[in-house]
């Protein structure tokens, strides 16, 4: 008789373990928390740096990745990795990319386009722009008042 720890039903027909699935679910959420959280610090990141300016040196890069992104139409590496750890869960991945899926909906039911692509790209680059346009003719006055 074969002992049981040493050969279980999950083992023998490669099964995933139900904890192993939840685990794969919990980081699937997670990463789509850190996903959110990252979109919102590209939009609204250069707010931010009005009270911290070292924050610009996150900004900036995450900035320009979020624009491009959106301008070229690539999916970001979040996506992807979040669909593989759903489906190690045993749930339903999506096709989309990250906005389409969760953005999109409620801001635009019918779905992403290329135009709604850039238009979205068009708003990051110009809030930041005018936010770090602010902060450069802020430290212009600041910078004339002391000579």
């Amino acid at each position: 008789m074969l002992h049981s720890s040493i050969l279980n039903q999950s083992t023998l027909f490669n099964f995933p373990d139900s904890s192993d699935m939840m685990w794969h679910l919990w980081l699937a959420d997670l990463v789509l928390c850190i996903h959110v959280g990252f979109v919102f610090f590209v939009i609204f990141g250069g707010l931010l740096v009005l009270k911290w300016r070292w924050i610009a040196w996150l900004h900036l890069p995450a900035a320009v990745w979020g624009a491009a992104v959106e301008f070229t139409g690539w999916i970001c590496p979040l996506t992807p990795l979040e669909n593989w750890l759903r489906e190690q869960g045993g749930a339903a991945s999506y096709r989309s990319d990250f906005i389409a899926q969760y953005l999109l909906p409620v801001l635009y039911p019918e779905g992403l386009t290329h135009n709604v692509q850039l238009l979205f790209g068009t708003g990051v680059v110009v809030l930041n722009a005018a936010v770090y346009w602010g902060l450069w003719k802020m430290q212009m006055r600041g910078v004339s008042r002391n000579r």
